[in-house]
């Protein structure tokens, strides 16, 4: 700044010095005074410190009230016999919202508890058949192998019987031959009369006598040979008999096997049970969660399938805001920075947060059809990465936020 012809002659009165070719001059007044640098260094100041304060905030309008929702469906297919709700209502966890017919399967449970008393009558059955199972094939086996044992040894004395047999006939034939051998020498003596008739009336009667044993003692040979026969088959039926018995273990273990299938059928059955239970306990559908009655497009009457949406529960208690931020704005934004929420609908109130979470990818890449950059002509976009801020506890104690209102997010992102 240059000075007037007069400033420099008061400059030079006053004796002030000057910094060009070495003479002393001396500074202006105004410019020696307090009141231009006291407002100057203030203004300073504050340019730096507004600086610095907005510096260090990211704000974003493409931000919104987000939270669950919470369908609620159908598990089974039936009637509509109630609707306890209405749109717009609130529910606490455990409220009856919807009733479905329940008598089929109030039936179908009573059918699944027939079949259980059923499968338990059985399977007491089968468990005392097994012990009655071994008892019975541990006698039938010593049974067995008494009657083989017995039939041995009646085998062995029919043996001896009918050797014994034989050898008296032998013995009878021999006898027998030797008296028909006499009479005829008898006979032919009688003829020349050099024996008497008694002689050979003797001789006769002891041909007839040992005839007579001879018949004897086989009719003895032949009834020992068919005691011989009829022992043996009997003892046949016997070793018969002990080799089915000898199958006891495996009865035994076949009746176990039983025993254990029919256990098995009781499980089933109370499984059953419980199922047909659960299946009625399904008829009254509860509130899983606390919130509000949305979306409600069950009516009385209805016949629902399992599956199919009723209404939607929005838990108001628990809300987020949802902050999609551009990505030269992530520089400095960590989680856990302190955050500062307008609301549109509420002007005058603010909310505070903290940063969650920063979401692993932008929102393109979850789109329907996410930008292929490698196809076509290339255009750079500066992208959006949703950031998840949590309002802190007791700000919503009347749950005015509602998911979906737009709001405006400041993050106090500094290093």
């Amino acid at each position: 700044m240059s000075m007037s012809e007069d400033e420099l002659a008061e400059v030079k009165r006053a004796g002030g010095p000057l910094s060009s070719g070495g003479s002393s001059r001396r500074l202006p007044a105004w410019l020696a005074s307090r009141w231009f640098w006291g407002p100057l260094v203030v203004g300073v100041a504050l340019v730096a410190g507004l600086h610095w304060y907005y510096s260090g905030r990211e704000t974003t309008d493409d931000a919104q009230i987000d939270g669950d929702m919470v369908p609620i469906s159908a598990k089974i297919s039936g009637t509509v016999l109630r609707v306890h709700i209405t749109d717009n209502q609130e529910v606490q966890v455990g409220d009856l919202l919807v009733e479905i017919d329940p008598r089929d399967y109030q039936v179908r449970l009573e059918q699944a508890q027939a079949e259980l008393a059923m499968a338990e009558a059985q399977a007491q059955a089968a468990h005392t058949d097994v012990p009655v199972t071994s008892r019975v094939t541990g006698a039938e086996l010593d049974q067995a192998q008494a009657g083989v044992s017995r039939g041995a040894h009646e085998l062995e004395a029919a043996q001896a019987r009918l050797t014994a047999a034989e050898a008296h006939l032998r013995a009878a034939q021999a006898n027998a031959e030797r008296a028909r051998t006499d009479r005829e020498r008898m006979r032919v003596l009688l003829g020349k009369e050099e024996v008497s008739q008694q002689q050979f009336d003797h001789a006769d009667a002891l041909a007839k006598a040992e005839e007579a044993a001879l018949l004897a003692a086989q009719a003895t040979v032949e009834e020992a040979r068919q005691s011989q026969a009829a022992i043996k088959l009997r003892l046949r039926e016997a070793r018969a008999r002990l080799q089915q018995a000898e199958t006891a273990p495996e009865r035994v273990q076949i009746a176990r096997s039983g025993a254990n299938t029919a256990s098995a059928r009781v499980e089933l059955a109370r499984a059953q049970i419980h199922y047909a239970q659960l299946q009625l306990e399904y008829t009254q559908i509860r509130a899983p969660r606390a919130g509000v009655v949305s979306k409600k497009s069950v009516q009385v009457g209805q016949v629902v399938q399992a599956g199919q949406p009723l209404l939607t529960l929005v838990p108001l208690d628990d809300v987020w805001v949802t902050a999609n931020f551009k990505e030269t704005q992530l520089t400095r934004m960590r989680p856990g920075q302190r955050v500062l929420v307008k609301v549109d609908t509420y002007p005058g109130k603010k909310f505070s947060g903290r940063v969650e979470s920063i979401a692993a990818a932008t929102g393109a890449r979850f789109s329907l059809l996410p930008p292929e950059n490698a196809t076509g002509n290339y255009v750079k976009v500066v992208q959006r990465i949703p950031v998840k801020i949590v309002l802190d506890k007791g700000q919503d104690p009347e749950h005015l936020l509602r998911p979906g209102m737009s709001v405006v997010p400041t993050v106090i992102a500094r290093d």
